[in-house]
Protein backbone atom coordinates (compact mmCIF):
# COMPACT_ATOMS: atom_id res chain seq x y z
CA UNK A 1 0.00 0.00 0.00
CA UNK A 2 1.38 3.41 -0.99
CA UNK A 3 1.88 5.91 1.84
CA UNK A 4 -0.86 8.47 2.41
CA UNK A 5 0.20 12.08 1.98
CA UNK A 6 -1.65 14.56 4.13
CA UNK A 7 -2.62 17.78 2.33
CA UNK A 8 -2.97 21.28 3.74
CA UNK A 9 -6.22 22.83 2.47
CA UNK A 10 -5.40 26.13 4.20
CA UNK A 11 -2.23 26.77 2.21
CA UNK A 12 -2.62 29.49 -0.41
CA UNK A 13 -1.01 29.89 -3.79
CA UNK A 14 1.78 32.44 -4.29
CA UNK A 15 -0.53 34.99 -5.98
CA UNK A 16 -3.07 34.86 -3.16
CA UNK A 17 -0.33 35.00 -0.53
CA UNK A 18 1.14 38.04 -2.25
CA UNK A 19 -2.27 39.74 -2.28
CA UNK A 20 -2.84 38.98 1.40
CA UNK A 21 0.58 40.35 2.38
CA UNK A 22 0.03 43.54 0.42
CA UNK A 23 -3.49 44.09 1.76
CA UNK A 24 -2.34 43.68 5.34
CA UNK A 25 0.19 46.43 4.65
CA UNK A 26 -2.44 48.75 3.18
CA UNK A 27 -5.42 47.93 5.41
CA UNK A 28 -5.20 48.09 9.20
CA UNK A 29 -7.51 46.35 11.66
CA UNK A 30 -9.85 44.61 9.19
CA UNK A 31 -8.34 41.14 8.82
CA UNK A 32 -11.71 39.47 8.23
CA UNK A 33 -12.35 41.54 5.11
CA UNK A 34 -8.84 40.84 3.82
CA UNK A 35 -9.27 37.09 4.32
CA UNK A 36 -12.59 37.01 2.47
CA UNK A 37 -11.20 38.95 -0.50
CA UNK A 38 -8.13 36.72 -0.70
CA UNK A 39 -10.39 33.66 -0.57
CA UNK A 40 -12.46 34.92 -3.50
CA UNK A 41 -9.36 35.84 -5.47
CA UNK A 42 -7.89 32.38 -4.92
CA UNK A 43 -11.06 30.86 -6.35
CA UNK A 44 -10.83 33.16 -9.38
CA UNK A 45 -7.17 32.26 -9.95
CA UNK A 46 -7.89 28.54 -9.94
CA UNK A 47 -11.06 28.79 -12.03
CA UNK A 48 -13.18 27.58 -9.11
CA UNK A 49 -15.42 30.65 -8.84
CA UNK A 50 -19.16 29.91 -9.26
CA UNK A 51 -20.09 29.77 -12.92
CA UNK A 52 -22.41 32.49 -14.21
CA UNK A 53 -22.01 34.70 -11.13
CA UNK A 54 -19.61 37.42 -10.03
CA UNK A 55 -16.32 36.30 -8.50
CA UNK A 56 -17.56 37.54 -5.13
CA UNK A 57 -20.50 39.49 -3.73
CA UNK A 58 -19.48 41.37 -0.58
CA UNK A 59 -21.51 43.47 1.84
CA UNK A 60 -19.35 45.61 4.13
CA UNK A 61 -21.03 46.95 7.27
CA UNK A 62 -19.60 49.22 9.90
CA UNK A 63 -19.10 52.75 11.20
CA UNK A 64 -17.90 55.54 8.94
CA UNK A 65 -14.13 55.84 8.74
CA UNK A 66 -13.51 52.18 9.54
CA UNK A 67 -12.03 51.46 6.11
CA UNK A 68 -14.82 49.91 4.01
CA UNK A 69 -14.06 51.87 0.86
CA UNK A 70 -10.34 51.79 1.62
CA UNK A 71 -10.32 47.98 1.46
CA UNK A 72 -11.78 48.05 -2.06
CA UNK A 73 -9.30 50.67 -3.23
CA UNK A 74 -6.44 48.77 -1.62
CA UNK A 75 -7.48 45.59 -3.46
CA UNK A 76 -7.37 47.46 -6.78
CA UNK A 77 -4.02 48.98 -5.82
CA UNK A 78 -2.56 45.59 -4.90
CA UNK A 79 -3.79 43.78 -8.02
CA UNK A 80 -4.00 46.51 -10.68
CA UNK A 81 -1.40 48.95 -9.31
CA UNK A 82 -4.15 51.56 -9.40
CA UNK A 83 -6.29 52.46 -6.36
CA UNK A 84 -8.60 54.29 -8.77
CA UNK A 85 -9.29 51.13 -10.74
CA UNK A 86 -12.73 50.75 -9.16
CA UNK A 87 -16.11 51.48 -10.77
CA UNK A 88 -17.79 53.46 -7.98
CA UNK A 89 -21.55 53.95 -7.76
CA UNK A 90 -22.75 56.36 -5.07
CA UNK A 91 -26.22 55.01 -4.35
CA UNK A 92 -27.25 58.33 -2.79
CA UNK A 93 -27.34 59.65 -6.37
CA UNK A 94 -29.83 56.97 -7.43
CA UNK A 95 -32.69 57.39 -4.99
CA UNK A 96 -35.22 57.97 -7.79
CA UNK A 97 -36.16 55.49 -10.50
CA UNK A 98 -35.50 57.80 -13.47
CA UNK A 99 -31.86 58.24 -12.39
CA UNK A 100 -31.14 54.61 -13.29
CA UNK A 101 -30.72 55.76 -16.91
CA UNK A 102 -27.31 57.10 -15.87
CA UNK A 103 -26.25 53.53 -15.04
CA UNK A 104 -27.72 51.58 -17.95
CA UNK A 105 -28.38 54.29 -20.57
CA UNK A 106 -31.69 55.40 -22.05
CA UNK A 107 -33.63 53.04 -24.35
CA UNK A 108 -33.70 53.83 -28.09
CA UNK A 109 -36.34 56.44 -28.94
CA UNK A 110 -35.99 58.34 -25.67
CA UNK A 111 -34.78 61.93 -25.69
CA UNK A 112 -31.02 62.03 -25.18
CA UNK A 113 -30.54 58.33 -25.98
CA UNK A 114 -27.32 58.86 -27.93
CA UNK A 115 -25.92 61.31 -25.38
CA UNK A 116 -26.41 58.97 -22.43
CA UNK A 117 -23.37 56.78 -21.72
CA UNK A 118 -24.03 53.89 -19.36
CA UNK A 119 -21.77 53.87 -16.31
CA UNK A 120 -22.06 50.10 -16.04
CA UNK A 121 -21.14 49.28 -19.62
CA UNK A 122 -18.75 46.46 -20.53
CA UNK A 123 -16.19 49.08 -21.56
CA UNK A 124 -16.36 50.65 -18.10
CA UNK A 125 -15.82 47.28 -16.42
CA UNK A 126 -12.91 46.33 -18.67
CA UNK A 127 -11.20 49.73 -18.61
CA UNK A 128 -8.79 48.82 -15.86
CA UNK A 129 -7.95 45.29 -17.02
CA UNK A 130 -4.27 44.53 -17.47
CA UNK A 131 -2.44 41.94 -19.54
CA UNK A 132 -1.87 39.91 -16.39
CA UNK A 133 -5.31 40.25 -14.78
CA UNK A 134 -8.79 40.46 -16.29
CA UNK A 135 -10.71 41.28 -13.13
CA UNK A 136 -12.99 44.25 -12.38
CA UNK A 137 -14.02 45.86 -9.09
CA UNK A 138 -17.43 47.51 -8.70
CA UNK A 139 -18.40 49.39 -5.55
CA UNK A 140 -21.99 50.33 -4.62
CA UNK A 141 -21.51 52.82 -1.81
CA UNK A 142 -24.24 53.33 0.84
CA UNK A 143 -26.38 50.63 -0.71
CA UNK A 144 -29.27 51.22 1.70
CA UNK A 145 -30.01 54.51 -0.12
CA UNK A 146 -30.63 52.87 -3.49
CA UNK A 147 -34.01 53.15 -5.21
CA UNK A 148 -36.16 50.10 -5.90
CA UNK A 149 -35.12 50.24 -9.57
CA UNK A 150 -31.46 49.99 -8.62
CA UNK A 151 -32.27 47.16 -6.24
CA UNK A 152 -33.90 45.19 -9.07
CA UNK A 153 -30.86 45.71 -11.29
CA UNK A 154 -28.53 44.72 -8.49
CA UNK A 155 -30.39 41.51 -7.70
CA UNK A 156 -29.91 40.38 -11.29
CA UNK A 157 -26.23 41.26 -11.26
CA UNK A 158 -25.58 39.41 -7.99
CA UNK A 159 -27.47 36.31 -9.07
CA UNK A 160 -26.86 35.89 -12.81
CA UNK A 161 -23.79 38.05 -13.27
CA UNK A 162 -25.39 39.93 -16.18
CA UNK A 163 -27.03 43.29 -16.83
CA UNK A 164 -29.06 44.42 -19.84
CA UNK A 165 -28.45 48.01 -20.84
CA UNK A 166 -31.03 50.40 -22.27
CA UNK A 167 -30.00 49.54 -25.85
CA UNK A 168 -30.28 45.79 -25.11
CA UNK A 169 -26.52 45.19 -24.91
CA UNK A 170 -25.58 42.71 -22.22
CA UNK A 171 -22.87 43.32 -19.66
CA UNK A 172 -20.97 40.37 -18.19
CA UNK A 173 -20.10 40.63 -14.49
CA UNK A 174 -18.62 37.13 -14.19
CA UNK A 175 -15.13 38.60 -13.91
CA UNK A 176 -16.08 41.14 -11.26
CA UNK A 177 -15.89 41.47 -7.53
CA UNK A 178 -19.01 43.32 -6.36
CA UNK A 179 -18.66 45.35 -3.15
CA UNK A 180 -21.51 47.06 -1.31
CA UNK A 181 -21.08 49.25 1.75
CA UNK A 182 -23.54 50.38 4.39
CA UNK A 183 -23.48 52.17 7.73
CA UNK A 184 -26.50 50.23 9.00
CA UNK A 185 -26.11 49.31 12.67
CA UNK A 186 -23.06 51.57 13.04
CA UNK A 187 -24.42 53.39 16.10
CA UNK A 188 -25.22 50.14 17.93
CA UNK A 189 -21.82 48.68 17.04
CA UNK A 190 -20.01 51.80 18.25
CA UNK A 191 -21.91 51.66 21.55
CA UNK A 192 -20.76 48.09 22.08
CA UNK A 193 -17.15 48.92 21.30
CA UNK A 194 -17.07 52.27 23.13
CA UNK A 195 -15.50 50.97 26.37
CA UNK A 196 -12.36 49.95 24.50
CA UNK A 197 -12.07 52.87 22.09
CA UNK A 198 -10.46 56.24 22.32
CA UNK A 199 -6.93 57.52 21.91
CA UNK A 200 -6.05 57.44 25.58
CA UNK A 201 -7.77 54.12 26.28
CA UNK A 202 -5.84 51.02 25.36
CA UNK A 203 -7.60 47.83 24.40
CA UNK A 204 -8.01 45.89 27.55
CA UNK A 205 -9.14 42.45 28.49
CA UNK A 206 -7.94 39.03 27.48
CA UNK A 207 -8.28 37.38 24.09
CA UNK A 208 -11.49 35.60 25.05
CA UNK A 209 -13.25 38.81 26.04
CA UNK A 210 -12.18 40.54 22.82
CA UNK A 211 -13.43 37.60 20.78
CA UNK A 212 -16.75 37.75 22.60
CA UNK A 213 -17.03 41.48 21.97
CA UNK A 214 -16.21 41.05 18.28
CA UNK A 215 -18.87 38.36 18.08
CA UNK A 216 -21.47 40.73 19.56
CA UNK A 217 -20.49 43.48 17.12
CA UNK A 218 -20.78 41.12 14.16
CA UNK A 219 -24.15 39.83 15.33
CA UNK A 220 -25.42 43.39 15.78
CA UNK A 221 -24.31 44.44 12.30
CA UNK A 222 -25.79 41.41 10.55
CA UNK A 223 -29.07 41.80 12.47
CA UNK A 224 -29.33 45.42 11.29
CA UNK A 225 -28.74 44.29 7.70
CA UNK A 226 -31.40 41.60 7.92
CA UNK A 227 -33.92 44.13 9.20
CA UNK A 228 -33.26 46.47 6.28
CA UNK A 229 -32.52 44.17 3.34
CA UNK A 230 -34.81 41.57 1.79
CA UNK A 231 -34.11 37.84 2.03
CA UNK A 232 -33.61 37.82 -1.78
CA UNK A 233 -30.73 40.25 -1.39
CA UNK A 234 -29.16 38.54 1.64
CA UNK A 235 -29.26 35.16 -0.11
CA UNK A 236 -27.26 36.51 -3.05
CA UNK A 237 -24.35 37.63 -0.88
CA UNK A 238 -21.23 35.52 -0.56
CA UNK A 239 -19.81 37.37 2.42
CA UNK A 240 -21.13 39.85 4.98
CA UNK A 241 -18.20 41.49 6.71
CA UNK A 242 -18.66 43.69 9.77
CA UNK A 243 -15.89 46.27 10.17
CA UNK A 244 -14.70 47.13 13.65
CA UNK A 245 -14.28 50.69 14.88
CA UNK A 246 -10.64 51.67 14.90
CA UNK A 247 -8.95 52.10 18.27
CA UNK A 248 -5.65 53.71 19.27
CA UNK A 249 -3.40 50.76 18.24
CA UNK A 250 -4.87 50.70 14.72
CA UNK A 251 -4.68 54.48 14.32
CA UNK A 252 -1.01 54.45 15.35
CA UNK A 253 -0.30 52.04 12.50
CA UNK A 254 -2.46 54.03 10.10
CA UNK A 255 -0.57 57.25 10.76
CA UNK A 256 2.66 55.60 9.56
CA UNK A 257 0.93 54.65 6.31
CA UNK A 258 -0.48 58.14 5.89
CA UNK A 259 2.94 59.71 6.49
CA UNK A 260 4.42 57.49 3.77
CA UNK A 261 1.73 58.86 1.44
CA UNK A 262 2.69 62.38 2.53
CA UNK A 263 6.30 61.74 1.48
CA UNK A 264 5.09 60.46 -1.90
CA UNK A 265 3.00 63.61 -2.35
CA UNK A 266 6.02 65.72 -1.50
CA UNK A 267 8.07 63.92 -4.13
CA UNK A 268 5.39 64.50 -6.75
CA UNK A 269 4.80 68.15 -5.82
CA UNK A 270 8.45 69.19 -5.45
CA UNK A 271 8.94 69.12 -9.24
CA UNK A 272 12.53 67.95 -9.29
CA UNK A 273 13.38 69.64 -5.99
CA UNK A 274 12.68 66.82 -3.52
CA UNK A 275 13.12 67.06 0.20
CA UNK A 276 12.42 64.61 3.00
CA UNK A 277 10.65 64.93 6.29
CA UNK A 278 11.07 63.19 9.60
CA UNK A 279 8.03 63.26 11.87
CA UNK A 280 9.08 62.63 15.45
CA UNK A 281 7.20 60.48 17.92
CA UNK A 282 5.95 63.58 19.73
CA UNK A 283 4.57 64.99 16.48
CA UNK A 284 2.81 61.73 15.71
CA UNK A 285 1.23 61.73 19.15
CA UNK A 286 0.04 65.29 18.62
CA UNK A 287 -1.48 64.40 15.23
CA UNK A 288 -3.20 61.41 16.79
CA UNK A 289 -4.61 63.45 19.65
CA UNK A 290 -5.89 66.10 17.24
CA UNK A 291 -7.25 63.60 14.74
CA UNK A 292 -8.88 60.94 16.89
CA UNK A 293 -12.65 60.68 17.10
CA UNK A 294 -14.15 57.30 17.95
CA UNK A 295 -17.29 58.13 15.98
CA UNK A 296 -15.56 58.86 12.68
CA UNK A 297 -12.62 56.47 12.57
CA UNK A 298 -9.57 57.35 10.47
CA UNK A 299 -11.05 60.29 8.55
CA UNK A 300 -10.42 62.95 11.24
CA UNK A 301 -6.80 61.75 11.35
CA UNK A 302 -6.40 62.43 7.63
CA UNK A 303 -7.91 65.89 8.06
CA UNK A 304 -5.55 66.60 10.96
CA UNK A 305 -2.56 65.65 8.80
CA UNK A 306 -3.78 67.98 6.05
CA UNK A 307 -4.40 70.88 8.43
CA UNK A 308 -1.41 70.56 10.73
CA UNK A 309 1.26 69.08 8.45
CA UNK A 310 0.48 69.50 4.75
CA UNK A 311 -0.73 73.11 4.84
CA UNK A 312 2.35 74.36 6.77
CA UNK A 313 4.64 72.40 4.42
CA UNK A 314 2.89 74.03 1.48
CA UNK A 315 3.56 77.46 2.99
CA UNK A 316 7.21 76.60 3.58
CA UNK A 317 7.60 75.49 -0.04
CA UNK A 318 5.84 78.56 -1.44
CA UNK A 319 7.98 80.92 0.66
CA UNK A 320 11.12 78.98 -0.36
CA UNK A 321 12.13 78.21 3.19
CA UNK A 322 12.53 74.61 2.03
CA UNK A 323 15.18 73.90 -0.61
CA UNK A 324 16.32 70.95 -2.67
CA UNK A 325 17.72 68.14 -0.59
CA UNK A 326 16.59 69.56 2.74
CA UNK A 327 15.74 67.21 5.56
CA UNK A 328 12.86 68.71 7.53
CA UNK A 329 12.29 67.69 11.12
CA UNK A 330 8.72 67.92 12.39
CA UNK A 331 8.33 67.84 16.15
CA UNK A 332 5.89 68.96 18.81
CA UNK A 333 6.99 70.80 21.96
CA UNK A 334 4.95 69.92 25.01
CA UNK A 335 1.66 71.87 25.26
CA UNK A 336 2.34 73.72 21.99
CA UNK A 337 -0.76 74.42 19.83
CA UNK A 338 0.96 73.41 16.58
CA UNK A 339 3.86 71.45 15.12
CA UNK A 340 7.42 72.77 14.99
CA UNK A 341 9.29 72.63 11.65
CA UNK A 342 13.07 72.83 11.46
CA UNK A 343 15.83 72.10 8.95
CA UNK A 344 18.24 69.50 10.26
CA UNK A 345 20.82 69.90 7.45
CA UNK A 346 21.47 73.01 5.36
CA UNK A 347 20.83 72.30 1.66
CA UNK A 348 22.61 73.70 -1.37
CA UNK A 349 21.30 76.99 -2.68
CA UNK A 350 20.81 75.50 -6.15
CA UNK A 351 17.07 76.01 -6.11
CA UNK A 352 17.32 79.74 -5.43
CA UNK A 353 20.19 80.26 -7.89
CA UNK A 354 18.36 78.43 -10.65
CA UNK A 355 15.23 80.47 -10.02
CA UNK A 356 17.15 83.76 -10.28
CA UNK A 357 18.82 82.62 -13.49
CA UNK A 358 15.42 81.80 -14.96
Amino acid sequence: MSPIELLDPNKKGPEAEGLETRLRQLVIGQDDAVSKIVEAYQGFQTGMSPAGRPVGNFLFLGPTGSGKTRVVEATAEALLKDPGGVVKIDCAEYQHSHEIAKLIGSPPGYLGHRETHALLSQEALNRHHTEELKLSFVLFDEIEKASDSLWNLLLGILDKGTLTLGDNRRVDFSQCMIFMTSNLGAAEMSDLAAPRLGFHVACSGDGASKTKLNGKITTTGIAAARRRFTPEFINRLDHIVVFRSLGAPELRRIIDIELEIVQQRIGAAAQGNPYSIHVTASAKEFLLSEGTDVRYGARPLKRAIERLLMHPLSNLMASRQIRRGDHIRVSHPQDAPSLLFSRETQAEQAWGVASKAA
